[in-house]
């Protein structure tokens, strides 16, 4: 009985928790959440630019520890306005396919940026789950063009 009671508890806090996320506008991501500004970060800088017919980020790939909140500070030492958008795989090569549907689409989730041309973007981050994820510009043309990075969290 006691097992009953200890998982129907369990059930009902991760119920709350996920209502009171969805409420506050902070859906539980697959790669993390939106870190804590009251809270030690890492800062990793990355720089955004274009190299002839290459659009990339530099660094193109990150490790992080499980847990670690990381305060992205990203450059666009570009002539193009670009992205830094964190997801996985699948949710970002389904929104880059929304994208080229909808180019004027919009980005003010907690896990992207739009950082114009010869422009400065901060972005704080905390990763809760290990895995591969990645961060990409989808402005149409640019992913095709090599605009995308991987993040190891371990």
């Amino acid at each position: 009985m006691k097992t009953v009671v200890v998982r129907a508890a369990a059930v009902v806090v991760a119920f709350v928790s996920l209502s009171i996320a969805h409420a506050l506008g902070h859906e539980p991501l697959a790669f993390g959440e939106h870190g804590d500004p009251n809270k030690p970060s890492r800062t990793v800088r990355v720089v955004m630019r274009e190299d002839g017919n290459k659009m990339l980020y530099l660094p193109n790939r990150i490790e992080v520890k499980k847990g670690e909140q990381i305060r992205f500070v990203v450059d666009n030492d570009g002539l193009f306005n670009h992205e830094f958008i964190l997801g996985t795989p699948h949710e970002l090569r389904n929104h880059a396919a929304e994208m080229k549907k909808n180019p004027d689409m919009k980005h003010d989730d907690e896990h992207s940026l739009s950082v114009g041309m010869l422009s400065r973007g901060e972005l704080l981050w905390r990763f809760t789950h290990a895995g591969r994820f990645i961060y990409a510009c989808l402005i149409p043309g640019h992913l095709e063009r090599g605009m995308r990075g991987t993040i190891v969290v371990k």
